[in-house]
């Protein structure tokens, strides 16, 4: 069942809010929340997926950019443990959130920002267990592409070098309001225990997945020629390779620092 809203959406925030009762309790499955649980939510919209969570967990915090959203969520009365933020989710410290940390992050999230959101969690990982969020199809089977297939790439290894990405399932655009013209999916993210990729490492190895996959058809050898690659690297890794078919760790060892 599609529940109706009274909200006027606003295009430039990507709102688009689910409203399907069953697919909200499939989410609320799939989160398996236990009751110690702190959660951030990201985009509550008009509350569907909150009020599901709020009972189930011991802290709720959710952040919502649209003022005339919070200024509803706040006055109501099955809501008053949560705590509203209005504001932007890319500006948030998850360690100055009004509830205790690590804790899990849970979103409907602006399809259009979903890159940004990504490196924000992982700016931020030492403040969070699991993340769950609802993105585009596309960007989900980009998210858990695969060596060698066209959905693997540029932003498969950045995220997949701190992240574990798991396809939860599809969401068909019927249950949502307004209707949107995509597929769906919710993706669970987990942490590596340790990164592929050290914080000293990041910058070059950002630079060197950008370069690799701008030409995803040619070889190493052409699209590398301006980074220093000790010989070493070169004796493991075939120049004549194309950059969709290395995997993450073979893009940290061409990172490592000379």
């Amino acid at each position: 069942m599609v529940e109706k809203t009274q909200h006027t959406f606003r295009k430039k925030w990507g709102q688009n809010f689910l409203a399907d009762t069953n697919l909200l309790r499939k989410i609320i499955r799939t989160i398996d929340s236990n009751p110690d649980d702190s959660i951030l939510e990201v985009g509550p919209g008009e509350g569907a997926l909150t009020e599901r969570i709020l009972p189930l967990v011991k802290h709720l915090a959710a952040i919502e950019i649209d003022p005339k959203l919070i200024e509803y969520l706040k006055k109501r009365e099955d809501l008053q443990n949560c705590h509203f933020i209005q504001g932007d989710v890319l500006r948030q410290n998850l360690n100055e959130l009004p509830i205790p940390t690590p804790l899990n992050v849970v979103g409907n999230i602006p399809y259009n920002i979903t890159s940004p959101i990504l490196f924000w969690l992982i700016e931020q990982r030492s403040h969070w267990n699991e993340a769950y969020f609802m993105v585009q199809k596309e960007m989900a089977d980009r998210l858990t592409g695969t060596v060698g297939t066209k959905t693997y790439g540029r932003l498969t290894v950045m995220i997949g070098a701190f992240l574990n990405v798991k396809k939860c399932f599809i969401i068909p655009p019927e249950v949502f309001i307004p209707k949107p013209k995509i597929k769906s999916a919710i993706i669970k993210l987990v942490k590596h225990d340790e990164p592929i990729v050290s914080d000293e490492m990041f910058s070059r190895f950002e630079k060197i997945v950008a370069a690799a996959f701008s030409q995803r058809r040619k070889m190493l050898r052409n699209t590398l020629t301006g980074f220093r690659i000790s010989e070493e690297v070169k004796a493991k890794i075939d120049f004549t390779r194309r950059p969709e078919t290395l995997t993450i760790n073979e893009f940290a060892e061409l990172s490592k620092i000379i």
